[in-house]
């Protein structure tokens, strides 16, 4: 377990302690503090919601967390890689190819961050430069035209911000692949294993279902730039990470995914074989119901869980 996580915890039962020891002590001396102990408690809940969120993010980041081509190896059989968009280049912080699943062909898609250090750096730590989005929608649009299964993995901070990225176009590559992913007469299936961040997350999390692990996050922004951006105070990011409302169980509440799945122990790190048969389950019973339904009715309900997203109304 890392250091950050174990920090976090520790302090949340530290105030505990503290508040039984001031309970007791104002007991002896017969001083009423009820007000103040209400107050009190109203602040360690918030603490421990936030330490909470914390915890999430800290696991989702976690240095031993499997990666993509982790569960690639685990779940799928023939991996073959393909590479490059036909336009600029190839961008290595997404990796896809075709592999087999129980013996029917799919396609893959995938943010790969890498695990060390030489590999992140290679990788770009997952966050994919226009021609990566490109890739992607290239490969899904070979998928549609073979008639193929999609299946994505997220794991991204975020789309690259550098200047280069913008210069040739990072939010129009998300924007086509947003629409176009939405549009695609195949079946898709998304599943976010550690970081889904911002609309680089987005850029390949458009599909039919879409599936979270226990211990992964998914934001419009990071904790960090939600402290620094909206609270103004750096130092308040797990607070952020409460308020963004950025677990599993958060999401699932919202219906923004259709499932949570389970991680053994303390995290995917301490089994990922585990973690991959229970991904291959659910991706083997998903593809073949949604192989079931018409092309035409698929799309319409891909677009209509879409647009629920996020739907609100007043009572």
């Amino acid at each position: 377990m890392s250091n950050e996580y174990t920090k976090s915890s520790g302090e949340g039962n530290q105030i505990k302690k503290k508040l039984i020891e001031l309970m007791k002590l104002a007991e002896e001396m017969g001083i009423d503090i009820s007000g103040e102990l209400d107050e009190l408690d109203v602040m360690l809940g918030e603490t421990s919601k936030a330490e909470a969120a914390w915890e999430k993010v800290v696991l989702a980041r976690h240095q031993e967390r499997p990666c993509s081509m982790d569960y690639i190896g685990l779940i799928f059989d023939d991996f073959i890689e393909l590479h490059g968009d036909r336009a600029f280049g190839d961008d290595p912080a997404i990796v896809g190819g075709i592999a087999f699943l129980n013996g029917k062909p799919v396609t893959i898609i995938a943010n790969q961050r890498g695990r060390s250090l030489q590999e992140r750096i290679h990788r770009n730590a997952g966050m994919a430069n226009p021609e990566g989005y490109r890739k992607a929608l290239r490969l899904a649009k070979q998928a549609e035209k073979f008639h193929r299964p999609i299946i994505t993995f997220v794991d991204t901070a975020g789309a690259y911000p550098g200047i280069g990225a913008e210069e040739r176009g990072i939010g129009e590559s998300i924007a086509h692949n947003l629409r176009d992913f939405s549009r695609l007469r195949t079946p898709i299936i998304c599943v976010i294993i550690g970081e889904g961040g911002s609309g680089g997350a987005l850029g390949i999390c458009v599909g039919d279902k879409v599936y979270m692990l226990e211990n992964s996050i998914y934001s419009v922004i990071s904790p960090e730039g939600c402290a620094s951006i909206l609270l103004r105070d750096p130092s308040r990011a797990k607070n952020a990470a409460a308020m963004l409302r950025i677990s599993s169980e958060d999401l699932m509440a919202f219906n923004v995914i259709d499932g949570v799945i389970k991680e053994p122990g303390e995290g995917a790190h301490t089994d990922p074989a585990v973690v991959a048969a229970s991904i291959k389950e659910v991706l083997v019973k998903d593809i073949a119901g949604l192989e079931e339904i018409p092309l035409s009715v698929l799309v319409c309900n891909r677009n209509q869980k879409i647009r629920a997203v996020g739907y609100w109304e007043e009572g």
